[in-house]
């Protein structure tokens, strides 16, 4: 496999900056889902948004791993995108659905965050299929 290292640089800035527009969006739902008290303004702490961007950079290189093997020559924005799904319906969403439900979450708060993750996988797929 020969990695396209800007794109797969692209597809996790991208899903970065996706995370960040998501959850601002969404960000007094999930924490009513956690069931957070609202807070003041605060400014979010460092270390998991660094976490955050070195495990969508490695989600994207695993993704063009993925892409690589399973559309071969033929690496399309059509191939990125349902890779894409099918790698979020078959390892995220039953993830997510298993450890929310042993937490006890709220449903909402599993909504918000496999959304979250459709969407990351979805435009990383994309980027990855577009930019090759």
């Amino acid at each position: 496999m020969t990695a396209n290292y800007l794109a797969i640089f692209a597809a996790g800035v991208a899903a970065f900056v996706f995370g960040g527009l998501w959850y601002s969006l969404l960000g007094k739902q999930w924490s009513a889902a956690h069931g957070w008290a609202p807070a003041e303004k605060s400014t979010m702490p460092i270390a998991p948004m660094i976490i955050s961007f070195v495990a969508v950079l490695v989600m994207a290189f695993v993704l063009a791993g993925v892409l690589a093997h399973v559309a071969k020559d033929n690496i399309t924005i059509k191939a990125g995108l349902i890779t894409g799904v099918i790698c979020w319906f078959g390892f995220v969403l039953t993830t997510l659905v298993t450890n929310h439900a042993y937490g006890k979450a709220k449903p909402l708060l599993t909504v918000i965050d496999a959304g979250h993750w459709l969407g990351v996988l979805m435009l990383q797929g994309l980027l990855l299929g577009w930019l090759g």
